[in-house]
């Protein structure tokens, strides 16, 4: 046993000292104890001798605590309510109703998916802390792979082997556009009809599958697209628009109280779609704290349909 953990005394003696504290009384204190007077005495005794000193003074009519043993009355109390419940949070720890998970999320997720599920999370498991950490899908992968994160909402792009997914989304992009856009009077649009239009698009590093289904769908539309601005994260993005810098993608759920200086419209014909998943390491699926998270964020929503998990 390493030294610093080596003590002349067991945690019996502690016990049994707190009781005669409490007492003020030997006899009382066995009692309260289930021991016999004597043998507790002798634990006494036994403490006295390890720590040094005393922390009773005895007479034939009163038992009183030393300056020595008001103090370590004082101080054990903590540590004993401590242990005295330690079974206890080990077993909400085990259930998974305490405890901690991180969380990587994109802007998305954050605009749709995650609010309702941090919500819902919350009022089941209020005992989990949930420790939130934006990132793009190739930082996501990297954490996951990592143990960084427990999990991620992130657009797929390869398969990852190593992950279990649950989709949560799928849906066809339409424009966010400057409220004063030529367009922005028209219900629908065609990516054409946007060839003249600057648009706003992130690093293809950060999601190459999405940045190449925007690349596709432009090339659907028989027209080259005019990449004003990269940028990230995502309120950069919709905050250029709203500066009257270009256009954006954007997917329906994700258009939702926008602010005065943007619209949105939907596509007609090529479009990319959005794509966004939840994903964990295999292995971490024994975790029960990020067991309680994922039985919350995987479970049908209304207006939702159920989607499936893979991997």
């Amino acid at each position: 046993m390493p030294r610093e953990y080596q003590f002349p005394f067991e945690l019996r003696h502690l016990v049994y000292f707190r009781e005669v504290a409490k007492q003020l009384h030997f006899r009382r204190a066995a009692e309260a104890l289930a021991v016999a007077q004597p043998a507790l005495s002798r634990q006494i005794s036994q403490l006295e001798r390890a720590l040094g000193l005393p922390l009773f003074t005895r007479s034939s009519r009163r038992v009183e605590l030393t300056p020595a043993g008001h103090t370590l009355a004082r101080e054990i109390e903590p540590w004993l309510q401590a242990l005295a419940g330690l079974p206890g949070r080990l077993q909400a720890v085990a259930e998974g109703q305490v405890g901690r998970v991180r969380v990587a999320f994109t802007g998305l997720a954050m605009a749709t998916v995650l609010p309702p599920i941090l919500r819902e999370f919350h009022r089941l498991h209020p005992g989990i802390r949930v420790e939130l950490n934006e990132s793009p899908t190739s930082a996501q992968l990297a954490a996951l792979q990592a143990g960084e994160v427990a999990c991620g909402f992130f657009h797929p792009d390869a398969p990852t082997p190593s992950l279990r997914v649950h989709t949560l989304l799928k849906e066809r992009n339409g424009v966010l556009l400057p409220a004063d856009h030529p367009l922005a009077p028209r219900a629908t649009l065609r990516l054409r009809e946007l060839a003249a239009t600057p648009f706003i698009l992130f690093p293809r590093s950060f999601n190459p599958g999405f940045y190449d289904r925007v690349l596709a769908a432009f090339a659907r539309a028989g027209v080259a697209p005019r990449v004003a601005e990269e940028v990230w994260p995502r309120a950069n993005g919709v905050g250029l628009v709203r500066a009257g810098m270009g256009a954006t993608f954007m997917a329906p759920s994700e258009a939702r109280n926008l602010p005065p200086e943007v619209v949105f419209r939907p596509l007609q014909g090529a479009a990319p779609e959005s794509r966004l998943v939840l994903g964990w390491r295999r292995e971490a699926g024994t975790d029960p704290v990020l067991q309680s998270f994922l039985d919350v964020a995987t479970r049908p929503r209304p207006g939702r349909a159920p989607a499936a998990s893979a991997g």
